[in-house]
Parts: structure tokens; sequence; C-alpha cells
């Protein structure tokens, strides 16, 4: 180490702390160490936390488990390393914006919209947060929104009855047309005997042989 000059790393900012006071913020570059200052180091990179699962009460009742995470990275390095624990408020703060936001909601609705509705107010109530400590809130995602067993299977059963019940009704409506083109081609051979007799001639199977009556000898009373 050189004790005449101090090497900032273009990934991180250097606070230059003399008589338990900040004098200076130090950037990317080479700089000139002073007496009876001490340098701290902070990580300016983009980093991720992961919420963890919260179980959220639902306006109908059911527990869902809803997981998240967070994108920041340090602003203001002097803010940030003046308090304790500058993640816990942001990780505090959207553990309370997601149970604000889903709780008044039904499970369906939660399972279906959450992610999309609740998102920009969560985001918005962490980057206020981390105003206050010195963090950029880069974005907010919604992991994971889990149903309870009981609650996943009553969908599982619903969703499969509701395809059971298209693919029947896909089968009667294939059987109506199949109907519907079998009257059409029953009255468009009545209508033409000629047509009839070649559609006879076609469904022959090979080698098979034919007698056609076609009615010029007829007896005649």
């Amino acid at each position: 180490m050189n004790v005449f000059s101090i090497v900032v790393e273009r990934h991180e900012q250097v606070l230059a702390v003399r008589d338990g006071e900040v004098v200076e913020v130090l950037g990317p570059g080479r700089h000139r160490r002073t007496r009876r200052t001490i340098y701290e180091r902070v990580d300016v990179r983009s980093r991720v936390t992961t919420i963890a699962p919260q179980e959220i009460l639902t306006a109908d009742g059911a527990t869902v488990k809803v997981s998240a995470a967070v994108r920041w990275q340090v602003a203001d390095p002097v803010a940030y390393t003046s308090t304790l624990d500058p993640e816990s408020v942001v990780y505090l703060a959207v553990q309370i914006a997601l149970r604000d936001e889903l709780a008044g909601r039904e499970a369906s609705e939660v399972v279906r919209t959450g992610r999309r509705d609740a998102g920009p107010a969560v985001l918005e109530a962490a980057r206020r947060a981390g105003e206050t400590v010195g963090m950029t809130i880069v974005d907010v995602v919604i992991k994971d929104i889990v149903l309870p067993h009981d609650l996943r299977q009553a969908y599982a059963d619903l969703i499969a009855t509701r395809q059971r019940g298209q693919a029947q009704l896909e089968a009667a409506r294939a059987e109506s047309a199949a109907l519907r083109s079998m009257a059409n081609a029953a009255r468009l051979l009545d209508e033409h005997p000629a047509l009839e007799r070649l559609r006879l001639v076609q469904a022959a199977s090979y080698g098979s042989r034919l007698v056609l009556d076609l009615g010029a000898d007829r007896p005649t009373d």
C-alpha cells in the first residue's frame, strides 16, 4: 500500500474522514493522502436484495406468500454510511408496501394482476425510503405469489373442469358440423342420381364387381 497516495477504483467512492467528519468524497483515480485522515471505501455498483417470502392475508381470507427483489446502488455514500443498516430501511418499506397493496384484494385477483397492479406503488415506496439513506432504487420486482396448497388444488380442479368443458364443447361443435355436412351430402345425392352412382363407384374397393341398373330396359305395364 502506498503511504502517500490512495487509488480509488471505478466501481467505488472513498470517504475521507478527519476527526470524525467527512471532509471529502473521492472519485475514481489516484489521490494524495493527508495526515490524520481515515479513508472509507464504498462500493457503488448495482446489487440485488431479495425480500424473503412473507404471508399476506387477502380480502377473502386466504393467505398468500409473496417475495420480491430490489435492485439498487449507492447514490450518496455519506448518507449511506451514516445509517446503521440502510438496506433494512428499504427492505421494511417494500414489505409494508406489498401488504398495503395486496391485502385489500381477493386471492384470485392477487394471482392474476398482483404483480402488474402493485408493482408501481411498491417501487415508489422503495424509492422514497432509499432517498433517506443514500440509495437509488433501480427496480423492484414481485417475484413469486404462492397460494396455500388447498387453494392451489381448488384452482387446478377448476381449470381442469373448464378444459374438459371446452373439449366437450369443441367435440359437440365438430359433431354438429359433421352432421350438417352429411345432411347436405345426402340431399345432394337425392337430387342427382348420377352423382350417387359415381360416389358408389368411388367407394367400391379394388377388384369389386358392380352391376348398375340404369333403368333403360325396365318392363312397362
